[in-house]
């Protein structure tokens, strides 16, 4: 018997992520997608579409809220008071799942390179919206959330954003 592969569905038209076997949902998580909508160009700002892979994983065992630079934890742990201080910071928290593009032309290579646009999955703030688009291109979700999911998830992973 062959067992259905699991795979990510991100829906950036109802703003949700699903975490499929085959054709089955396993999970469905509310997201923020890109306030810029969808695209795929380099310094768009947008959420890139097609099929994509997991290209590498950060943060196993971090505490919820731990923060990252450059997919290294800073040591930091997001609390309101730490947000309300740096509102402009574009936060990534808890765990980050970098995501890589998997269509020549399309959103591989290029000007439309995914994993060089720095595309995660990651954690985020409460305070910012999950379910409407505010992010600057990555999918962002809240940090229980991506917590429960990570640990689900492995490289090379298919996803599929449309």
């Amino acid at each position: 018997m062959v067992v259905p592969a699991r795979w990510l569905r991100i829906r950036i038209a109802t703003q949700e992520l699903e975490l499929c076997e085959g054709e089955r949902v396993l999970a469905r998580y509310p997201v923020s997608t890109a306030k810029n909508g969808a695209g795929e160009r380099v310094g768009s700002g947008k959420t890139p579409r097609g099929a994509h892979e997991i290209a590498e994983l950060f943060g196993a065992g971090e505490p919820s809220g731990a923060v990252f630079v450059a997919r290294r934890p800073t040591g930091e742990i997001c609390t309101p008071e730490l947000y309300a201080a740096r509102p402009e910071r574009d936060w990534i928290l808890s765990r980050v799942i970098w995501l890589g593009g998997s269509e020549d032309g399309r959103n591989r290579g290029g000007e439309v390179d995914t994993l060089s646009r720095y595309i995660y999955i990651h954690g985020t703030p409460d305070g910012e919206g999950i379910g409407v688009p505010r992010s600057h291109g990555c999918i962002r979700m809240r940090n229980h959330d991506v917590i429960a999911l990570f640990d689900q998830l492995e490289r090379g992973m298919r996803v599929r954003i449309d």
